[in-house]
């Protein structure tokens, strides 16, 4: 019976309506708080096509907000290119803001752990973060995604690390953390990996229902 009422109310179109304005104002806010550093990037000459990898979080918030327009808007009948334009958007919504929501949270504490003070700030970016994390895997369960899509997810993710961490576009830190970038970047790559595989769980525990069901 609990599930079933979670069901309903996750897929609820007026719950599903605000989780889409929130998440669309969220990237916005997100993509806005990014300003300076893509000016600062084109400045210091980075090639234009770094550009996609600087706002992390937001562009993991626009995947999980397209992602949502597909449960608002069912296709009818897809084709196969969009099938997989929808399964890719889907599984980047979901092992992106896993890990992202994960990760900003965990360098505003890592942060505040070195003296880092914190202000009313953190703490509304650490719960949209958290929220962020949650929402990914309260949805799983309904987006249409498989494992090849997690893995093309996968990829995007470890580019975007390499490109973070090779020509130094990672996201700002808090300052304390700048002494200690090898570690955020070790600590980054294990992250995706960590996302990718509880999103391969998922996917996994997700079959074995229906497996169980089908009996």
């Amino acid at each position: 019976m609990g599930i079933k009422l979670d069901r309903s109310l996750l897929l609820y179109r007026p719950f599903l309506w605000t989780l889409f304005v929130v998440n669309a104002l969220g990237t916005v806010y997100g993509y806005y708080w990014y300003a300076h550093q893509l000016e600062q990037t084109v400045s210091d000459g980075h090639p234009w096509w770094q550009i996609v990898f600087v706002p992390d979080s937001p562009t993991a918030s626009l995947f999980f907000t397209l992602a949502l327009l597909y449960l608002l808007f069912p296709p009818a009948s897809p084709g196969r290119g969009a099938r997989l334009l929808r399964s890719g958007i889907e599984a980047l919504g979901v092992v992106t803001s896993i890990k992202y929501g994960i990760w900003a949270v965990s360098m505003i504490v890592a942060g505040a752990a070195q003296g880092e003070p914190l202000e009313p700030q953190h703490y509304m970016l650490m719960a949209s973060h958290l929220g962020m994390a949650v929402e990914a895997l309260l949805y799983l369960p309904f987006f249409r995604f498989r494992r090849a899509a997690a893995a093309f997810a996968l990829g995007w993710l470890l580019l975007n690390d390499y490109n973070d961490y090779t020509f130094g576009i990672f996201p700002y830190l808090p300052a304390p953390l700048y002494d200690h970038v090898p570690e955020v970047r070790t600590f980054t790559v294990g992250l995706t990996l960590f996302s990718f595989l509880v999103t391969m769980l998922g996917l996994a525990l997700l079959r074995r229902g229906h497996a169980g069901r089908d009996r």
